[in-house]
């Protein structure tokens, strides 16, 4: 079983190409403007998001590194990637790095732009003794830019659908009946649970679109075409993935909030039947325990009409940087090659109440992956995403993929107040062809 999981990665690798003790744990308000100048030799500050993900993942790691380094201890200081992003604009644009924590986590899909943009801000470590070939060679080129290591992967988003096992029971369904199907189908079905329990399938935040980039992605589709240019016009994949997403909002099927914070409380509140995201929302699931073995995993639906659709996708996955001019940054690489760089123990541990599905390959011979999980009626999810992870069509990334998420986003939103769909696309492309040549 466990050569069977480590092949289904690595199949994954090839096909998804080209997103503790004496720790503490804060909330960035706006007052933590880091802390470079303030650490202390044998403290480091991380910044990164998800306090049931990301921030136990980064405590346990500093566990497992004060086992041999006790007098090293890792703030850790929750920072939306938002404001991420921003800071480090603000710091890079301004030349105050000093301000800049010591480890960030990188959304996969924003890498290439920020290395790009800022070379000297983010420290190489292709010579840092990390061993690069033990990760998944998809999210290993992810990090690689002008052929220099800029980071250390961590997790895979490979999407599926969770759904809501008790919910559907009571319309009459089971999870084999939203296995492997398609978005007509999930539509039908939607209305039908809709009507007999008055729950909607999904949620998603308004103008967000997560949701309809796993739907383009599941079709082997992408923002941007082979060349790098931006794909929303004309493109008969993005108007299908579009019309469902109507479709759903329409119907009711799709309930739209107005932040995350509100779209997880769909989830965990029980007003809505299912998700359908990156398998690191797992960890946001399991927090509502009194949900336990009221929920299953599945595949996700694909496109109708799609030449190349599938049932799956990849949503989200990072990665942890180290800032060059942090006075720890030694100590930063070390912390990350003697962790997330190297230790299953690791991986072994944040599995089951993460969720964090490694992109670290000697990770996958763990027995934890075949490991039953009870919250799921019993169902070996993280075998499942492994296997799932195989199937995930490449695509292309673009430099420019922020900059394309938000046009589609701003698009989404004209076409729910009525403007025509390849029109509103159609603006969605002038305006990443405008930041591309800026």
């Amino acid at each position: 079983m466990k050569k069977k999981i480590l092949a289904a990665i690595l199949t994954a690798a090839m096909t998804i190409g080209m997103v503790g003790c004496g720790s503490t744990s804060s909330s960035d308000n706006g007052n933590n403007s880091a802390s470079n100048t303030e650490a202390s030799s044998n403290e480091l500050t991380v910044w990164c998001w998800d306090a049931t993900f990301n921030i136990p993942a980064m405590e346990e790691a500093e566990k497992i590194y004060q086992k041999d380094h006790p007098d090293v201890n890792v703030n850790v200081v929750e920072t939306s990637w938002e404001d991420i992003q921003t800071k480090l604009t603000t710091a890079a644009t301004s030349g105050q790095t000093d301000t800049l924590p010591d480890i960030i986590l990188m959304n996969d899909t924003a890498l290439l732009n920020n290395v790009k943009n800022y070379p000297d801000l983010f420290a190489d470590l292709s010579d840092s003794g990390i061993d690069f070939s033990k990760f998944a060679s998809y999210k290993t080129a992810i990090g690689t830019v002008d052929g220099k290591n800029y980071n250390v992967p961590f997790d895979s988003g490979v999407t599926a659908l969770f759904i809501r096992t008790d919910v559907i029971g009571e319309a009459g369904y089971s999870i084999d009946d939203f296995t492997d199907i398609t978005w007509s189908k999930f539509i039908e079905l939607g209305e039908d649970v809709l009507a007999k329990t008055g729950k909607p399938l999904l949620s998603a935040q308004a103008g967000g679109p997560d949701l309809l980039i796993a739907m383009l992605r599941s079709a082997g589709d992408s923002m941007f075409d082979e060349d790098g240019n931006p794909n929303f016009a004309g493109n008969d994949v993005v108007a299908e993935a579009v019309e469902d997403y109507e479709t759903m909002v329409d119907k009711g099927i799709l309930v739209e909030v107005n932040d995350w914070d509100q779209y997880i409380g769909t989830i965990n509140n029980g007003t809505v039947a299912s998700v359908i995201n990156g398998c690191w929302i797992t960890s946001t699931i399991q927090a509502q325990e009194d949900q336990s073995g009221d929920w299953g995993v599945t595949t996700m639906p694909r496109l109708d009409n799609a030449p190349n659709a599938t049932n799956y996708s990849n949503n989200g996955g990072a990665g942890w940087m180290v800032m060059n001019d942090s006075p720890n940054k030694d100590l930063a690489i070390d912390f990350l090659k003697n962790t997330f760089a190297s230790s299953t123990e690791l991986y072994d541990t944040i599995l089951p109440t993460t969720g964090a599905v490694a992109t670290y390959l000697p990770a996958a011979e763990s027995d934890a992956y075949s490991q039953e999980n009870e919250f799921f009626g019993g169902d070996k999810i993280y075998e499942r995403f492994a296997n799932y992870g195989a199937e995930v069509p490449a695509i292309t990334l673009g430099q420019y993929w922020e900059e394309a998420k938000s046009a589609l986003g701003t698009a989404l939103t004209q076409i729910q107040q009525g403007q025509d769909i390849q029109e509103a696309l159609k603006e969605a492309d002038d305006t990443v062809s405008f930041a591309m040549s800026e």
